[in-house]
């Protein structure tokens, strides 16, 4: 698999949000929803879109923006109309007082506006759940990203368009997959343009020697790297490859690759059946420990936390809104007593058996780190040796 299509085989929309807007100027919409990746596709009249503290950027009919979430921006006919609506977290529509809107602008099956025939549309999908999309996807991403009606070719708007009015048996599913796939479209057709601000490892994989060793980390990161063999494998020094690699890619190669690790650790905790060991087997971590110290020194939450994160759950699992947590009886206090007792003696244990599991991987952690820094102090020390040694002749010239 190409880096290409790594990259763009994490959309999965469930249930995502997708509207038909339809407006008449003046209009101005506040997004507060906060979501993660939301786009808009312009079929009629123009908007504009504007974060703050950014300029305002027009779009016009048959532009595609892709908007990457948490921040706040507006979209509205022109950046001098004032917000009238304001979208919150859930697509809870309001006035900027604060007074409900969902009935008010509600125009028939995913419709909604304040004309049917307004001089202003716009077709929206927006992915509501950080899980839905790739960390690694996310991070390489701008606020905010146009592509002009020119750039591209795609029956995808207007497929889009034509089913996201029906209300067929199985929709839901039709309207999921249509939006991942423009998504994909879109993302395609902006990586292949030059004068896109595509993250810097994915511009360094054009260089021959750079391009291979990131290929090799990309399908291989379980593989025990260091800059040696990584060098060896590229056909170049190990001070040569950490010098090329730096300017290229921004960041040495290991410090790369414990990135590159962890998010798609980030990725791989979403699949339901995933265990914290299973995937650090997968990424290159002797242990769940390892894999979870790493984890949360980068990402600031455990891989478990960050897995309740991603699905978005609100509140317990399996309960309808409204529906009480009813706790189970407390026993009588001599079992109570009892069961204390056993929970003291076992914690003991556990706690003995918890420090030496702890300690072992501590160790793995601090062995990983050492040979990482081991490895940079190295390429550090020839990248001097090669500088001074380029620059022995001018100075012998001088003295």
């Amino acid at each position: 698999m190409d880096a290409l299509a790594g990259l763009l085989d994490g959309p999965r929309a469930r249930a995502a949000f997708l509207l038909r807007c339809v407006l008449d100027p003046p209009w101005s919409i506040r997004i507060r929803d906060e979501a993660p990746l939301s786009i808009v596709s312009v079929v009629r009249g123009d908007a504009w879109v504007t974060f703050d503290d950014a300029s305002p950027v027009c779009l016009r009919p048959g532009d595609v923006a892709v908007l990457r979430g948490p921040d706040h921006y507006t979209v509205a006919d022109s950046p001098g109309t004032a917000p009238q609506i304001v979208i919150h977290p859930g697509q809870r529509c309001t006035t900027p007082d604060g007074a409900s809107l969902h009935d008010e602008m509600d125009l028939g099956v995913r419709t909604w506006g304040t004309s049917v025939d307004g001089g202003s549309v716009l077709l929206t999908g927006t992915y509501q759940a950080s899980g839905e999309i790739s960390d690694r996807l996310l991070r390489a991403l701008p606020t905010l990203l146009v592509l002009r009606s020119d750039e591209w070719d795609s029956p995808l708007v207007g497929l889009l368009g034509a089913e996201i009015v029906r209300d067929d048996p199985g929709q839901t599913a039709v309207l999921d997959r249509l939006l991942d796939l423009l998504l994909i479209a879109v993302l395609r057709a902006w990586f292949s343009r030059p004068s896109s601000s595509a993250p810097a490892w994915y511009q360094a994989l054009a260089d021959p020697v750079v391009g291979r060793a990131l290929r090799m980390l990309h399908n291989n990161p379980e593989y025990p790297w260091t800059v040696a063999s990584l060098a060896a494998r590229s056909g170049l020094s190990r001070a040569a490859l950490a010098r090329r690699f730096g300017e290229l890619v921004g960041e040495p190669p290991m410090s790369y690759l414990t990135s590159w690790r962890l998010a798609l650790a980030a990725d791989l905790l979403l699949e339901p059946d995933a265990t914290v060991a299973a995937v650090a087997r997968q990424v290159g971590y002797g242990s769940a420990f390892a894999l979870s110290t790493a984890f949360k020194r980068v990402h600031g939450v455990s891989p478990q936390d960050h897995r309740k994160r991603s699905a978005g759950a609100a509140g317990s699992p399996g309960l309808s809104p409204g529906q009480e947590v009813v706790p189970d009886p407390a026993p009588p206090a001599e079992d109570q007593d009892a069961a204390e007792r056993g929970a003291h003696r076992g914690g003991q244990r556990g706690r003995h058996r918890l420090g030496a599991l702890a300690s072992t991987a501590a160790g793995e952690v601090d062995d990983q780190h050492r040979r990482e820094d081991d490895d940079e102090a190295r390429d550090e020390d020839e990248t001097r040796a090669h500088r001074l040694a380029t620059q022995a002749p001018v100075l012998s010239q001088m003295t």
